[in-house]
């Protein structure tokens, strides 16, 4: 049957503020969470390194986020996890030392800005929990790798330094035990808390530091850990 225009349903507008409300709650929500995902999608690695440079300058310092970087890359290879997702917690958690240099700064304060930045807030929590002031739980493996990765990256950079070759290359985990049994080497590290972080990790202390150390030779250039041992 053939409705006059004026009669048909489809000619008809009707406004019902009800399901008006209802619809564009519905897209508000849909677009948020396009927003959030594309936020998410736009801190790339090169960025992440970008935001480091811009905050700090010291090359150590750098250099330990770099090695931090790595470490976590090969646990979450190892574990079936994200590499891109850990190796940005890792290369971010101390990004604000240099501008935040104490407890009370330190990561705390850093996190506006990497909200600001556009780093997912799931990142930006996974950097806060390697601050035992914080006490925030460390009950996700990302939380108990960053804070078993962070420290032990610095006593193997030392043990590297004193050696003849200067070099991760030749370095195996027997030549940084060594090193730990002598209290003064390095001596501002914690042994109690690097091995409490390997426990609560899984992961027996020198299985864990050999591991450690073939993540670092990966990038031993980047490190200024080449030496003088030609590159496997």
């Amino acid at each position: 049957m053939n409705l006059p225009h004026n009669m048909g349903w489809k000619r008809r507008q009707v406004y019902d503020p009800v399901v008006a409300t209802l619809v564009a709650g519905f897209f508000n929500e849909l677009l948020d969470d396009e927003s959030r995902h594309y936020t998410e999608e736009i801190m790339t690695r090169a960025k992440a390194l970008a935001l480091v440079r811009e905050f700090v300058k010291n090359e150590g310092l750098v250099r330990h986020m770099l090695s931090v970087e790595a470490a976590m890359r090969f646990y979450a290879e190892k574990f079936g996890e994200d590499m891109e997702k850990w190796g940005l917690v890792g290369l971010l958690h101390d990004f604000d030392w240099e501008i935040h240099p104490t407890l009370e700064q330190h990561p705390q304060d850093g996190a506006p800005i990497l909200r600001e930045r556009g780093v997912p807030e799931e990142i930006i929590q996974d950097i806060l929990s390697h601050a035992d002031h914080l006490n925030m739980p460390r009950d996700t493996v990302v939380r108990k790798a960053i804070c078993a990765c962070d420290e032990i990256t610095g006593l193997i950079t030392a043990v590297a330094l004193v050696r003849p070759s200067r070099s991760l290359y030749d370095l195996k985990a027997p030549s940084v035990k060594k090193k730990w049994k002598d209290k003064a080497f390095a001596a501002g590290t914690s042994r109690v808390e690097m091995e409490h972080a390997s426990q609560e990790f899984g992961i027996e202390l020198w299985e864990h530091v050999g591991n450690v150390i073939v993540a670092m030779r990966r990038i031993a250039p980047e490190l200024g850990l080449a030496g003088n041992v030609p590159q496997p």
